[in-house]
């Protein structure tokens, strides 16, 4: 048996009140004060646990981003997470039920950190710690992008020999998490001629011309080869009595490759009217590159599920996440990256989000052992 995992069942409820303790502290992406706020909880947890200060990365708009560093060494590992959640405050309460834990962002990934945290403590407290250094980067706007923490996840990235992503496990199966669909995200702006609907030939409506291309964007899903294309809002006209002359929709895509990526780029980016008096416009980009596993992540998961045999559980390889993460962007600078190894639970961004407390020790002996093996 594991003297980690003995110290971490032992601790068991030491795991559990620093779960609901971050929790309770509600963080929702677009209000930065309460993020702040959160950051400081975490902030103490690092402190009270690991002896660690943070290095804030001060942001205007979102909340602060925070690096706390452990241990020294020639070589860096980076432990990647994210304490920003997409729920609106008081929209779903903390609360227990057996051997689950409900509330807001606590699969998604705050209980994630959370054993992280305790892995590391592990390490400290039984003379473990590896002769590397270990690197944590919370940051605050994972739930929109990570419009302003994308360039430090790279600038750390680049530092380190692997990266271990405590997102939450598959749901149901627990099993890690290799690849990852890439993500583009555009607006698509259409103008037509404006009339009186009583002289309707008058006028090109832009709604019509709209709904014609969402019809042929949507079509461009092929489930297959795992490309999906979804018109998730749309807008425009003024009156019902007016053709419309201005719509607008936005367009999410997940894809498998970088080739499908691109091929999604270009079509949406060439997109042409029906007819001259109509003027399409596109803005936008791709927000996630596809992450896919190397030769030396696969090596990196087949350690991790040696260390899970040892512990008395398994876990396998999940399928090709539709979801982003951070790892996305590790991953896509060539950096092993191993996501998933965060809680095992269920209902993220839904309001059943939970997480089954009794894999709390394993998983946190699993991130442990990566660090003293990988």
């Amino acid at each position: 048996m594991s003297t980690i995992l003995n110290y971490l069942q032992a601790n068991q409820s030491g795991i559990e009140e620093d779960v609901e303790r971050l929790v309770r502290a509600e963080s929702p992406t677009t209000h930065k004060a309460l993020v702040d706020r959160c950051g400081e909880v975490l902030t103490q947890l690092f402190h009270e646990h690991l002896g660690a200060e943070p290095q804030v990365l001060a942001e205007d708009l979102y909340g602060n981003h925070l690096r706390f560093e452990v241990g020294t060494g020639p070589h860096q590992i980076l432990v990647l997470g994210h304490f920003d959640t997409v729920w609106e405050p008081g929209r779903i309460p903390f609360r227990r039920a057996a051997n689950r834990m409900h509330g807001p962002g606590i699969f998604d990934m705050k209980g994630g950190i959370v054993q992280a945290i305790w892995a590391v403590k592990a390490l400290k407290e039984l003379g473990r710690m590896p002769d590397r250094k270990i690197v944590f980067l919370c940051n605050s706007d994972e739930e929109v992008g990570s419009p302003t923490s994308w360039k430090y996840i790279e600038e750390e990235a680049r530092k380190c020999s692997a990266v271990l992503v405590v997102e939450p496990a598959e749901p149901e199966t627990g099993n890690l998490k290799l690849s990852r669909k890439g993500v583009g995200k555009f607006k698509v702006s259409v103008r037509g001629v404006a009339a009186h609907s009583g002289n309707h030939h008058l006028g090109v409506s832009a709604i019509r011309e709209a709904a014609r291309l969402v019809l042929e964007l949507e079509g461009l899903t092929n489930y297959e080869i795992g490309t999906t294309v979804n018109v998730g809002t749309i807008s425009g006209g003024t009156r019902d009595n007016v053709v419309p002359e201005q719509a607008e929709f936005e367009v999410d895509f997940r894809v498998t490759s970088a080739s499908e990526a691109e091929r999604l780029v270009h079509v949406l980016t060439h997109l042409e009217p029906f007819c001259e008096k109509l003027s399409v416009s596109t803005a936008g980009g791709i927000n996630r590159p596809p992450m896919t596993p190397t030769q030396r992540t696969e090596v990196m998961f087949e350690t991790a599920q040696q260390i899970a045999c040892e512990l008395g559980f398994s876990v396998g390889r999940g399928a090709v996440a539709g979801g982003f993460s951070d790892g996305n962007i590790t991953a896509s600078l060539g950096v092993p990256t191993l996501d998933g190894l965060g809680c095992v639970g269920d209902g993220p961004h839904a309001a059943h989000e939970h997480v089954i407390v009794d894999h709390f020790a394993e998983r946190a002996a699993l991130v442990a052992h990566l660090l003293l093996e990988i």
